[in-house]
């Protein structure tokens, strides 16, 4: 089952918690830098899909419509 986005970031802070003490040894310090990478991506993800769902009201002519966001790249 996917995780929210509120659980990935709290798993993610946790890692940066870990890191962070300097208590890890080299190998569990990288894969734990991993796992983080993992997370973050999949928040990316996460808010992209959020993104593409949000609408904007515009108001033409004193109607309101509804129209998709997209972003300019």
């Amino acid at each position: 089952m996917n995780k929210t986005f509120e659980e990935n970031m709290e798993n993610l802070e946790k890692i940066v918690e870990d890191l962070e003490k300097g208590d890890l040894n080299l190998d569990d310090s990288v894969t734990k830098f991993e796992e983080g990478i993992k997370i973050s991506k999949e928040c990316n993800k996460i808010l992209e899909k959020a993104e593409r769902k949000i609408t904007i009201l515009l108001n033409e002519n004193g109607e309101i419509k509804e129209e998709n966001f997209t972003t300019e790249e």
